[in-house]
């Protein structure tokens, strides 16, 4: 069980995908955020298995010996991609109360689901195939959400609004975050930010006796 309060975890930075100084030297800022847009907008369009490096290159008019010698395999550029500039969605909510914060919780990764629900489903296999992809989706994509959402509830229980040891509250994230991936599947629609802020009115708060 998840204990309130307390600092959230750090996740761990794989060294191995570290480019060499020669490597980047040779690609400006501006060129590898337009190949990493490039690559995760295939990988959403197309899904994981069917993107290539040569496909990558000819979309962003390059060689493919650059991304090669950049990335070495689609696995390490795409999980470069990925830990690239990624911000936590929820990062910095804080209204005074839990409940407000859960509903722009909710509304700021309703906002967001057209992009990363596709772009989770597009690399399931691979992601539980391949290590690299797996470490950084955790790091990238869930662990800094998780970590926002976990200091919105531990604000809330150092206010005295939900207890510490409320047994809901280590099934929070996984109530939020994984409604969002699970709805287009049982539904075909996307949790959107109406349909999370509903489902935290209906549910989430009700659970942590805020309703």
């Amino acid at each position: 069980m998840t204990h309130y309060p307390g600092p959230a975890p750090t996740p761990a930075t794989a060294p191995d995908l570290a480019p060499t100084a020669a490597a980047r030297s040779k690609i400006s800022s501006a060129r590898e955020r337009e190949f990493f847009a490039a690559v995760l907008d295939e990988v959403r369009t197309h899904g994981y298995e069917a993107v290539t490096m040569e496909g990558v290159a000819a979309r962003t008019r390059c060689g493919k010996s650059t991304l090669y010698r950049r990335w070495r395999t689609k696995a390490r550029f795409v999980a470069a991609a990925l830990r690239a500039d990624r911000q936590p969605r929820c990062a910095g909510i804080d209204t005074g109360s839990l409940a407000g914060d859960l509903r722009l919780v909710a509304a700021a990764a309703g906002a967001w689901s057209d992009q990363d629900t596709p772009l989770l489903q597009a690399l399931g296999y691979a992601v539980m195939t391949d290590s690299d992809l797996r470490d950084a989706v955790r790091e990238t994509v869930v662990a800094p959400e998780v970590a926002a959402l976990e200091a919105v509830l531990r604000r809330g229980v150092e206010r005295g609004e939900v207890p510490a040891g409320h047994p809901a509250l280590e099934f929070v994230p996984s109530m939020i975050f994984g409604v969002t991936r699970i709805r287009p599947l049982v539904s075909g629609r996307p949790a959107d930010a109406d349909y999370l802020t509903r489902y935290v009115e209906a549910v989430v708060l009700p659970a942590l006796g805020l309703a």
